[in-house]
């Protein structure tokens, strides 16, 4: 385990000539943050006892795992070192991955095995990356043999607007928008009666976005969602909250709101490599108890990734 100290150097001073193409290099700053920091913590000691507690809980609250999932992994650490089932830093370490790896939930894939139009409706605050996201997405449905449709509505930016008009132009996807300003329910509305006729596997509607303390704008969004549950009442079959991997502990206050509003039903964090952040999707998955769907950890176009646990646990303790 504690090789991860001499190893994470290594590959951290590759990371100034080499592109970063594996999901622990995308992760350096957050695995620098956690995985390094745990490993420096727990680098020779040879007892568990109340200071080494102490100083994990610090550790865990400064790497953005939040007070209250942080609170909950400390009680469980504390109960199971005073039943001596953890003996030294090694069982520790690897007692904590596990405790961790516990929060999130593991059947967090979209099922679209459906036969009608299933419809994605993507919420979130500004600047979280939502469009870019379902251009990606979109991208990713179609490879996997998928039609799909996208609705453009934020109708507050004429950039939003134009950037899903140029994702589906370079990829043959139909694009349904209306003028800048227009009432984004009729959008989706629209688009999801032309989805329909045309027998369209995929519906991926964009909202504008939103602070949860702007309560009108809270309330456009339900009105949104049950625009599209009158038309069906299954629909939409996934209400996605987008996450800006960099906001930390900020989010979850939203991410509440959001859920009150709308019934979220997963979420995708986005901008996980350009943060020390990473720490904090232990924190939305502990408290909003929500299958976290994708991670974007880049630009390109293949860099929207399925979420997997396992994986993400693997890359920032370097297993």
């Amino acid at each position: 385990m504690f090789n991860f100290l001499k190893k994470n150097r290594s590959k951290s001073e590759n990371l100034g000539t080499n592109k970063p193409t594996s999901l622990k290099q995308r992760l350096d700053k957050s695995r620098q943050k956690l995985g390094y920091s745990l490993s420096s913590l727990l680098l020779g000691k040879k007892e568990i006892n109340e200071n080494l507690l102490e100083e994990l809980e610090t550790l865990l609250i400064t790497a953005d795992v939040g007070i209250n999932t942080t609170d909950k992994i400390i009680k469980s650490t504390r109960k199971n070192a005073s039943r001596k089932t953890l003996k030294n830093a090694e069982s520790l370490y690897q007692f904590l991955k596990d405790e961790l790896a516990k929060l999130f939930i593991e059947n967090n894939q979209l099922n679209i095995s459906i036969n009608e139009t299933f419809v994605i409706l993507v919420v979130g605050v500004n600047g979280a990356g939502k469009t870019t996201l379902i251009g990606k997405l979109a991208k990713s449905f179609q490879n996997q043999g998928k039609s799909v449709m996208l609705a453009a509505g934020d109708t507050f930016r004429a950039a939003a607007i134009e950037q899903l008009k140029i994702w589906g132009q370079r990829n043959n996807i139909p694009v349904v928008a209306k003028t800048l300003g227009a009432d984004t329910a009729s959008v989706i509305f629209d688009a999801y009666q032309s989805a329909q006729a045309k027998n369209i596997d995929i519906l991926l509607a964009d909202t504008a976005g939103r602070l949860h303390t702007q309560d009108n704008l809270m309330q456009e969004l339900a009105k949104i969602k049950r625009v599209i549950t009158k038309q069906n009442i299954n629909a939409p079959h996934e209400t996605m909250l987008v996450i800006d991997g960099g906001s930390g502990q900020n989010i979850i206050n939203q991410a509440k709101e959001f859920n009150k509003a709308v019934n979220l039903s997963g979420i995708s964090i986005t901008k996980l490599d350009g943060t020390a952040k990473g720490g904090g999707l232990f924190s939305i998955a502990d408290e909003l108890n929500l299958p976290i769907r994708y991670i974007g950890i880049g630009e390109g176009i293949d860099d929207l990734k399925i979420f997997q646990p396992k994986e993400f646990i693997n890359a920032l303790f370097d297993q």
